[in-house]
């Protein structure tokens, strides 16, 4: 098992059409974000200008969540609105035009994985996913099998479990918690 903490104070951001995405992973590390050709790959991005139009990928699922606003969306000529810290789950082929300024989580997911889920949750969790990972929406302390992590706000944590092995997770506040299997 690996466990990866990623700073959100560490990413470098990257110019989109609405404005910044800073990338926490992308995975495998060997995957170049332009061919297309990664299982997952989680960011942060800022929509600075509205109307946005969201960037197409195909064969990806995608999970977005406001992390300082609510979300008012175009999704595929429908309109549709988020409230802050809702998950937002679409085809990353879809037609999407934000109409909201603000900071999001993304996590976008190759459709070749079929098992994915994402929640925001405070309990503790008993995991054996090939991957887990938690982004804090706040300052928080997630302990792993008894040993703490102490997450700053919107920094990442990843736990690559191929070997599936049972790990136990406490959160001491709401995080997003994310499982995948291969």
């Amino acid at each position: 098992m690996n466990i990866q903490l990623f700073s959100k104070k560490d990413t470098k951001p990257s110019i989109w059409s609405g404005g910044l995405t800073y990338e926490y992973i992308i995975y495998p590390k060997t995957a170049i974000y332009a061919d297309r050709d990664f299982g997952f790959r989680i960011s942060s991005a800022t929509i600075e200008q509205t109307p946005s139009e969201f960037t197409k990928f195909k064969d990806y699922h995608r999970y977005l969540v406001m992390l300082d606003n609510d979300l008012n969306v175009e999704v595929n000529k429908e309109k549709k609105a988020y409230e802050k810290y809702e998950i937002m789950e679409f085809n990353s082929d879809d037609e999407v035009t934000s109409f909201t300024k603000g900071t999001d989580f993304n996590w976008m997911v190759s459709e070749k994985i079929s098992d994915r889920k994402l929640e925001i949750t405070n309990s503790n969790q008993n995991c054996n996913a090939e991957i887990a990972i938690v982004f804090s929406l706040d300052t928080t302390v997630i302990t792993i099998n008894e040993k703490p992590y102490h997450l700053e706000t919107n920094d990442l944590l990843v736990i690559d479990n191929h070997e599936k092995e049972n790990v136990m997770l406490l959160f001491s506040s709401e995080c997003l918690f994310g499982v995948l299997d291969f």
